[in-house]
């Protein structure tokens, strides 16, 4: 329990830290005012004042963090606007709310930036440093009556691409497999030389992994003996490793997406949606496989995070960013009135997901 707590404590915090800090530094680039930096939400545990009357503060609830701007009324940037008219000249024009538009604009999309970059330095890092182990993508055995028999795959099919994404080794066709139960995907196969590509809608099976959790996944019915000559280390070169981090980050953002839309057509699985327990549950688990198995979870999460804040929605950054881009078509922004209206429905969706979420995590784990 305490090794999940603290993995969970420390995920989140570095995923938020880095979140926030894209916010900070572009906005003190912008020679913004910046009122409070604060890890986690509600009262403060610890802080201080930097020379700059920046408050740095860790806070109680632990589960996010914000940069509020002076003349801003709340940690969602609402502005406050009895604090911007009494302003002394000199500061309003270093108040948040009186930037022009585009300066706003790189405020809001460097928190979910700093977030996608974390993540790429992050696998770049691993890759460089580890290289990957890979088996070749070439099809063992077809099972009799399979979808991948009926989808035309031969033995000794060579694997070349699964969605478009490359297939190095059968691991990557594997986990390209998996990640789309009930999914259509299009794969090119190498045979006798010459490449087709074939169609296929893997089946929905059931794993189970090492703590116990079920996963739903996508099978196709072929299989690879492996022998000890069969498992080779690949060090990409430092280029080669750039395109190869940006391909994963692709995968990743795709995967991740198409997992969202099975919940609109019916066939998502609840089990596999994650609020804070869940993702206290995964951290705890993941940092008894070891340091690295831990930094690579940050990563992943922390591009989840920076994706999910661009969603157009009234209180995420996506929501801030969508107000912005109207107001730097009409050439004016919003009025309050509406601005207020759609915070509020932000609210009610933020707050509805994450009592959604938490139930759900409550749920699934007392069904364990």
């Amino acid at each position: 329990m305490l090794l999940t707590l603290v993995s969970f404590l420390v995920v989140l915090t570095v995923i938020v830290f880095v979140h926030e800090m894209g916010h900070y530094l572009v906005a003190r680039w912008n020679g913004i005012a910046i009122h409070t930096f604060s890890i986690g939400f509600g009262p403060e545990i610890v802080g201080f004042n930097d020379r700059h009357g920046t408050r740095w503060r860790l806070s109680a609830i632990p589960l996010g963090g914000y940069v509020r701007f002076v003349g801003d009324m709340n940690a969602a940037s609402v502005p406050d606007d009895e604090a911007l008219r009494d302003a002394p000249p000199e500061l309003r024009k270093r108040m948040f709310a009186h930037q022009n538009v585009w300066r706003r604009i790189a405020v809001v999309i460097a928190g979910p930036a700093a977030n996608v970059l974390l993540t790429f330095l992050i696998l770049y890092a691993l890759l460089l440093g580890y290289g990957r182990y890979t088996i070749p993508p070439v099809i063992g055995e077809v099972i009799e009556g399979s979808v991948a028999q009926e989808a035309g795959l031969l033995s000794g099919d060579r694997l070349v691409s699964v969605d478009g994404y490359v297939v190095r080794g059968f691991e990557d066709f594997q986990r390209l497999v998996a990640t789309a139960p009930e999914r259509p995907i299009t794969m090119v196969v190498e045979r006798d030389g010459a490449q087709q590509t074939l169609v296929a809608v893997p089946e929905a099976a059931e794993t189970t992994d090492r703590f116990g959790n079920t996963h739903r996944i996508g099978r196709l019915g072929v299989s690879r003996d492996i022998g000890e000559t069969d498992v080779t280390l690949y060090r990409p070169d430092p280029i080669e490793a750039v395109g190869m981090t940006f391909e994963e980050i692709r995968f990743i953002i795709d995967r991740t997406a198409a997992f969202l839309g099975d919940f609109f057509v019916g066939r998502g699985d609840p089990q596999q949606l994650g609020g804070p327990v869940k993702v206290a549950q995964v951290s705890g688990e993941v940092a008894t496989l070891g340091i690295v198995a831990l930094i690579n979870l940050i990563a992943m999460l922390s591009l989840n995070i920076g994706i999910f804040n661009l969603l157009p929605v009234p209180m995420l950054d996506g929501g801030h960013l969508l107000y912005y881009l109207v107001e730097a078509v009409r050439g004016r922004p919003l009025s309050p009135r509406v601005q207020e209206f759609g915070f509020r429905i932000g609210l009610a969706l933020v707050l509805t997901l994450t009592v959604f979420t938490f139930g759900n995590d409550l749920y699934w784990t007392f069904q364990r």
